[in-house]
């Protein structure tokens, strides 16, 4: 197979040319530069069945049904990608591609969530953005779930490249009082860029969510009125929806300790709000549930009362032998008066040996398995984050109301203790 290699600012000023870069560079690390990957379609690997190659102008393998071809690649950075399918279809199709393809654990990775082909007389180009791809070999496949396409390439563009953690800040779990180690208490004009880090873009996150996460857009994440506001609104800046996913990866992670967050929650069928950890050991897809995840809050619409704002919280803990790919995690739930009408305070205690649960001061959730490292991933460091999603495999299992137009998920702050 032929790997292509193009220079990034070449290709970004022919093709990609995209109004959030800027601040995506200003935001995060500056832009990695000879990293883009092309994989040209008649140099698959493989395939689900003989597809034919058509030559022309370029060369295309005609999918006449849904299936398959693979290929392999080699990233050269860890990075979110813009992943551009450049297709022709006679009539609407659907395309997705799938990452780690050789993992044993039976895992299906899509990596860029479903695409949608629309009819075109001539080869287009079909993207996403926001895939995340960690740096080295990778064994792929590209998919055609339904319709036919001739499929003449596929170019793999960083956006953003991976940051690492600088710092972390380990709590101490053994004392008779708490003692404030760090916290966001939203009290300012905007959002503190020292703290916090914005991901970015719509692949679907790995539960075909439909928003585009955008970067320091106030329109999505803003400070008012003392608090902060995570706002998904729909078709907004010419996509279905947008919103904002705020992480202390690459700022600070911590280890152990309690965390605990403030908030209100959207109220409307087809949100998915949620405060949670995730390992900064993460890279791309493979690394969960290895890295660990703790869930303080999560909260989706369909379970709030629309006119008493009655709502469930959720606590969860995702380990390699815990999460719900395979449908066994260990959850607890609560109910919450006016969940989605006042603030409540979420939280969760972790030690060496657990986790615990609560919802303004009532302990609801314990997980205490630690036999290994499958049980317990959560001996390494952890980052923040802060999230509204739209639809998805769990915000929109009941659908989405076509009537709303906006979401606001609302964090008065956020706050990490330690003992003493």
């Amino acid at each position: 197979m032929k790997l292509i290699y193009l220079s990034t600012v070449v290709l970004l000023g022919a093709v990609i040319a995209c109004s959030n870069q800027a601040k995506m560079q200003a935001n995060n690390q500056p832009m990695p530069s000879d990293n883009v990957r092309v994989f040209q379609a008649e140099d698959h690997t493989g395939s689900s069945k003989k597809f034919k190659t058509e030559s022309g102008d370029s060369s295309v393998v005609l999918m006449d049904e849904p299936g398959w071809i693979s290929f392999d690649m080699d990233f050269g950075v860890a990075a979110r990608y813009r992943v551009q399918v450049f297709a022709q279809a006679a009539a609407d199709a659907q395309i997705w591609v799938e990452d780690y393809v050789d993992n044993t654990d039976g895992r299906t990775y899509n990596v860029t969530g479903n695409i949608p082909v629309t009819s075109t007389e001539a080869v287009s180009e079909f993207y996403i953005e926001g895939s995340p791809f960690n740096k080295g070999a990778h064994k792929m496949k590209f998919h055609v779930s339904s319709g036919s396409v001739s499929i003449d390439k596929v170019v793999f563009t960083p956006m953003v490249e991976h940051q690492i953690t600088p710092e972390t800040l380990t709590q101490k779990m053994d004392g008779d009082d708490w003692k404030l180690a760090w916290s966001d208490e939203f009290d300012g004009d905007e959002v503190d860029d020292s703290k916090w880090t914005y991901d970015v873009g719509n692949w679907g996150w790995g539960n075909n969510e439909l928003q585009y996460y955008t970067v320091k857009r106030k329109e999505n994440a803003r400070v008012e009125d003392g608090n902060l506001v995570i706002e998904a609104r729909k078709n907004d800046d010419g996509k279905k929806w947008t919103s904002a996913r705020l992480t202390t990866r690459g700022k600070v992670s911590f280890l152990y300790g309690k965390i605990e967050m403030r908030a209100q929650v959207p109220r409307e069928r087809g949100n998915w709000a949620a405060g949670w950890t995730l390992g900064d050991k993460y890279r791309d897809e493979i690394s969960w549930p290895y890295c660990g995840e703790i869930d303080i809050l999560e909260s989706v619409g369909f379970e709030v009362n629309d006119e008493t704002g009655d709502g469930i919280a959720h606590a969860t803990v995702h380990t390699p032998a815990y999460y719900f790919k395979i449908n066994n995690q260990i959850s607890s739930t609560k109910n919450i008066p006016n969940m989605a009408g006042e603030f409540h305070t979420y939280a969760v205690e972790w030690t060496p040996t657990e986790v615990r649960g609560y919802v303004d001061g009532e302990k609801y959730y314990v997980y205490d398995k630690n036999a290994n490292d499958k049980e317990w991933p959560f001996n390494q460091a952890q980052n923040l984050i802060l999230n509204l999603a739209m639809g998805g495999g769990w915000g929109g299992a009941k659908g989405l109301d076509a009537s709303i137009t906006s979401q606001k998920f609302i964090i008065d702050y956020v706050r990490v203790y330690s003992k003493e």
